[in-house]
């Protein structure tokens, strides 16, 4: 027979999200029970190091102009909040500094964060691992908690509101696919491995939907051919350089400004024949780029020295002459490729599509050329929430008891990018005060 308990917050997922909910709730006096399906906490988060995002609202318009403008607003009115709420743990966040060409956050100990809060749920709540929230309970149109199962069986929980945080659904090849591009079913992931979409398939199961697909996801690109299955490699073997560099198709075309950021390269070259290419930099963009520091106060690594370690598709030409004797087995036109970059340095900048942000051509050899593909590492397509992280219904209207929070929920960005931790945190705070503030 299934237990029954009664809590004022239910947490489905215990990521970065999951877990300032919790630990917020609980402080601020709330019963809260958070379930979590692996055997430790923290998700995807344990992987990052900064918390940042976009300085100020027209700075996230111009990067973000598809996103829903009310959520980019809170975000952004949000983030010194949730700085001081993670320092008041605690956990020291240090001064900020930029993070890609818009962007400003502080590095901190995610580790240590995921700690604190975790220590504090268990203290002033409960905290059940290893446990998949298996169905939501719903009376009249409310979502009213959810079935737990656990080794030793079932565990019904009322709760006065339910928070979605399980981290998206980009562990599941299948979703992928459907809500992200047919490419991406065979793309590696740049994630926490018990991201399938639990959240969504929750929602689904209530009669909620996601918001349409085609919002994008946020990645980077990797050396072809190489396992992110350590995650210590998801920074290090990061291609953030291609910023500075040149991406060509199979075709030997380029398809994309590569300088409007690494993550948005990543999601065009999705679309591409095999959803792969090749970025080519020269000595220039080695030097400063390749080996160099992509944010401040994280030391350098050489990308390229690395990937040839690991055993990715890597070569180095000392001339763009070379590139016609590219192997026939790699598939590209290289002859065509080494003639695009001598147009370019000819000219002195790139044709259409225009290299808007660093239009410095490639003229220093040698040249280095690795072959790249997408690592996806959390969508964009979720549920669509208010700035409340209140679950919206087909008609627009807040489903009443459900929440969600971080990949989960959806509408903020749509084809860009300003920061994965701060949202997760913004909004797993504005989560748990809404809650709160409905309990007292």
């Amino acid at each position: 027979m299934a237990a029954a308990s009664e809590v004022d917050l239910l947490v489905v997922g215990g990521g970065m999200a999951g877990l300032t909910a919790a630990a917020r709730a609980a402080l601020l006096g709330a019963r809260v029970l958070l379930v979590e399906r692996g055997p430790t906490l923290g998700g995807s988060g344990i992987y990052a190091g900064f918390i940042w995002t976009a300085p100020t609202h027209e700075v996230m318009g111009e990067v973000n102009p598809e996103g829903d403008p009310a959520l980019r607003a809170a975000l952004v009115d949000g983030f010194a909040g949730a700085v001081e709420w993670i320092r008041s743990l605690g956990v020291e966040c240090r001064d900020a500094v930029p993070v890609l060409r818009y962007g400003r956050g502080h590095q901190l100990d995610t580790g240590q964060y995921i700690g604190l809060c975790e220590r504090i749920v268990r203290e002033r709540g409960e905290v059940l691992t290893e446990a998949d929230t298996t169905d939501l309970l719903s009376e009249g149109g409310a979502v009213t908690g959810g079935v737990v199962r656990l080794a030793g069986g079932t565990r019904t929980v009322r709760a006065g509101a339910t928070l979605l945080a399980t981290g998206g659904f980009q562990a599941d090849p299948a979703l992928r696919a459907e809500l992200i591009h047919p490419a991406a079913r065979d793309v590696e992931l740049r994630s926490n491995p018990g991201s399938r979409g639990d959240g969504l398939r929750l929602a689904r199961s209530v009669g909620v939907e996601v918001e349409p697909d085609g919002a994008g996801f946020y990645g980077h690109l990797i050396p072809a051919g190489v396992s992110l299955s350590d995650p210590a490699l998801f920074v290090d073997l990061a291609l953030y350089y291609s910023e500075h560099a040149l991406l060509f198709n199979l075709a030997g075309e380029r398809f994309v400004d590569e300088t409007v950021g690494d993550h948005l390269t990543t999601s065009a070259l999705m679309a591409q024949p095999e959803a792969r290419g090749l970025l080519v930099a020269d000595a220039r963009v080695y030097r400063e780029w390749i080996t160099g520091s992509y944010v401040a106060g994280i030391p350098g690594i050489d990308k390229f020295a690395l990937a040839r370690r690991r055993g990715a598709r890597c070569a180095i030409a000392e001339s763009t002459a070379e590139f016609a004797d590219m192997p026939e087995e790699w598939g590209y036109d290289g002859a065509r490729i080494g003639a695009a970059i001598d147009e370019i340095n000819k000219s002195g900048r790139a044709p259409d599509p225009d290299r808007r942000y660093d239009p410095a051509p490639l003229t220093e050899p040698p040249f280095y050329v690795v072959e790249a593909r997408p690592a996806v590492t959390f969508p964009f397509t979720g549920l669509r929430i208010d700035v409340h992280t209140r679950v919206l219904g087909a008609d627009g209207r807040p489903v009443p008891g459900l929440y969600a929070a971080g990949a989960d929920a959806g509408g903020l960005y749509r084809g860009a990018y300003a920061g994965g931790v701060a949202p997760a945190v913004v909004f797993g705070l504005a989560a748990a005060d809404a809650v709160a503030g409905a309990h007292v």
